[in-house]
């Protein structure tokens, strides 16, 4: 397929100097940022990758001149960068000589964003959307590919690809995960898409201040020699494919009656219905032994669960995952109902005092995490984003995306990404996994009862 054609790359700083914008009481002045356990543990994993894809606007619709679109862009992202200064920093290591440790902090010095124009003649939206799998070129719409987070010291916390395509443009972010979570990410994407169709200031201001409960040393110190060579080795990852899978509104509800009916209740969700679901039919087509042990990994929000909660627009990461464990026999013996319960159990307990006791575990015994140790594994998978997400409000003043992909940073087999669907109450489903599961998915009866393609 096309190969990307590079127009031009640049570093961006944030705006602070221009009249027509009031920056007064926008976000407080920070210079540099603690970081937390929530922040610590992704280290030495990949970025945050998502993008979105558009079509090109018709004329009469368009108030944007082609010849200044990519300014555009720019300058609205520089304004957007104001109020999120941390995203055009960099991260700042500091050896503590009395116990042979570092610590990391946020230096906000608006050293720039990574922003890339580039091209591709032959890429067309439908080649994109209507494709059975997601093709390989998706992975090249992307900035700071191959990028681990703790590269984040001299390398941009964050990037913007903006790729033409024949009939569209797709918009791909990278973002540090150190930095940020998901819910984070697309507080600015949002934010940016606003600025761009013409606020003056965003509906949400980021709360910088990180969170650290009572008896928490900070800075917290980390055992971690980053000149080790293991921690930058190259994984083999095995050869994967990815495919995005569609639930309806209407089979969601399905799924979830169908859960509550087999236990005669009403408290398994939505969410907990066709991750059951999922699990499910994703264990039965790699074909394991019965006794073997399963798990899937959910991210645990703390923002709501923390008493009292995290305030609105909290800006860093704010998750945990939490692992489900059962054998391939238990899983597949006791139906969707079971399963769904399961998960349910594992959310329900998660409440302010689990989440407060988990991150204080950490700092007393930090757990970094690493490609190739916890994600890998043809008995797992791993949940990421959510539905919840505001994907398709983001207009930036040529009309709302029209589909939503994820880079290849921490991808392995077993990661499923959650996006919302087009449909208010729908969600897509990505899924990457070896070829032969996904063709053995692709034919299992029951799972493709509840879902179509994209």
């Amino acid at each position: 397929m096309e190969k990307i054609q590079i127009i031009s790359t640049c570093l961006i700083g944030a705006t602070t100097n221009d009249e027509s914008i009031s920056y007064k009481n926008s976000t407080p002045k920070v210079s540099k940022i603690e970081m937390t356990p929530w922040d610590l543990r992704f280290l030495l994993l990949e970025t945050i990758q998502k993008g979105l894809i558009f079509h090109k606007p018709k004329k009469e619709e368009n108030n944007i001149q082609k010849s200044s679109f990519i300014d555009h862009l720019k300058k609205s992202l520089c304004h957007t960068l104001h109020f999120f200064p941390p995203l055009a920093g960099r991260f700042l290591i500091v050896k503590n000589s009395d116990d042979d440790t570092v610590s990391f902090f946020i230096t906000c010095n608006n050293a720039g964003v990574e922003f890339i124009h580039a091209n591709t003649p032959k890429l067309t939206v439908s080649m994109i959307l209507d494709s059975t799998h997601v093709p390989n070129i998706i992975h090249s719409l992307f900035p700071l590919i191959n990028t681990r987070n703790f590269e984040g010291i001299t390398k941009p916390l964050f990037g913007v690809q903006i790729t033409e395509l024949v009939d569209g443009y797709f918009i791909g972010c990278t973002m540090n995960h150190t930095l940020v979570d998901g819910t984070c990410f697309w507080h600015f994407f949002n934010s940016w898409a606003e600025i761009s169709r013409g606020h003056k200031i965003i509906s949400k201001i980021p709360i910088l201040e990180r969170y650290f409960p009572e008896k928490i040393e900070v800075p917290i110190h980390l055992p971690l020699n980053l000149d080790d060579e293991k921690l930058i080795e190259k994984i083999e990852v095995p050869t994967l494919m990815e495919r995005v899978f569609h639930l309806s509104k209407e089979n969601i509800v399905r799924l979830k009656n169908k859960a509550n009916d087999e236990m005669g209740i009403n408290s398994i969700s939505s969410l907990q219905a066709y991750l059951a679901h999922l699990w499910r039919c994703v264990t039965r087509c790699r074909k394991l032994d019965a006794e073997k042990e399963v798990i899937v990994t959910i991210p645990i929000g703390a923002r709501s669960r923390l008493n009292p909660p995290l305030p609105e627009g909290y800006f860093g990461n704010a998750i945990h995952g939490k692992q489900v464990k059962t054998s391939v026999g238990e899983l597949l013996e006791n139906g969707l109902g079971w399963v769904a319960m399961q998960i349910n159990k594992m959310v329900v307990s998660q409440n302010s005092e689990e989440v407060v006791k988990i991150y204080k575990g950490w700092v007393e015994n930090p757990v970094i995490l690493k490609k190739g140790s916890v994600y890998e594994g043809n008995n797992r998978l791993l949940i990421s984003s959510s539905p919840r997400y505001n994907i398709y409000g983001n207009d930036f003043g040529w009309g709302k995306p029209i589909g939503v992909r994820s880079g290849m940073a921490n991808k392995s087999d077993g990661k499923i990404t959650l996006f919302p669907g087009e449909k208010e109450g729908s969600v897509d489903i990505e899924i990457c996994i070896l070829q032969e599961t996904l063709q053995a998915l692709e034919n299992d009866q029951e799972f493709m009862e509840f879902v179509t393609k994209t």
